[in-house]
């Protein structure tokens, strides 16, 4: 893996303590569709150049290209979304891991980066009942901004339903 796309500042650890706070309550498609408004909301209010998609299990229930994106954005949301769907981790908690341990992640998993991307932007989506039932996927950012989008959507999603004590912590808000 090339250091040019070394992250700082995450740990494993942190980032399954994170994917353990974002857990929902659970999941229908009408909150697939909120999740995938509520990104491009945040996408349009600040003129993001992104692409933003919500998957429940294999079904896209939501996709949206905001101005400035492009047509690469779709296949790194695909590559995004297979490396979510295979491990049920974040995109970015699979980069780092495998930083930390010093293992080449598609070696290791016997994939090509033309079809797996280890870069932020894919969030699994994870219930308290069923457990893990889909993907956030955000591309057009640096990878570190686009998972921390995903974070700011899903902490959103959970204070919409009333699921969230406010703190800050870590440079975004997060629940307890």
């Amino acid at each position: 893996m090339s250091d040019s796309f070394a992250v700082t500042g995450f740990t494993p650890q942190l980032l399954l303590e994170e994917q353990d706070r974002l857990v929902l309550p659970s999941l229908s498609v009408a909150d697939t569709l909120e999740i995938g408004q509520i990104a491009f909301s945040f996408g349009a209010e600040q003129g993001l150049p992104i692409a933003v998609e919500v998957r429940l299990g294999d079904w896209i229930t939501y996709h949206a290209s905001l101005p400035g994106s492009t047509v690469e954005n779709q296949g790194w949301i695909d590559r995004k979304a297979r490396v979510v769907m295979l491990k049920q981790h974040s995109t970015l908690f699979e980069r780092v891991s495998a930083q930390e341990r010093g293992v080449d992640w598609f070696k290791e998993n016997d994939l090509t980066d033309a079809t797996h991307a280890i870069h932020g932007g894919g969030l699994p989506l994870i219930t308290q009942g069923d457990g893990f039932v889909g993907v956030l996927l955000i591309s057009g950012l640096p990878q570190v901004e686009d998972h921390l989008l995903g974070v700011k959507v899903l902490t959103e999603f959970l204070a919409r339903k009333g699921e969230l004590i406010w703190a800050i912590k870590y440079g975004y808000v997060v629940r307890y």
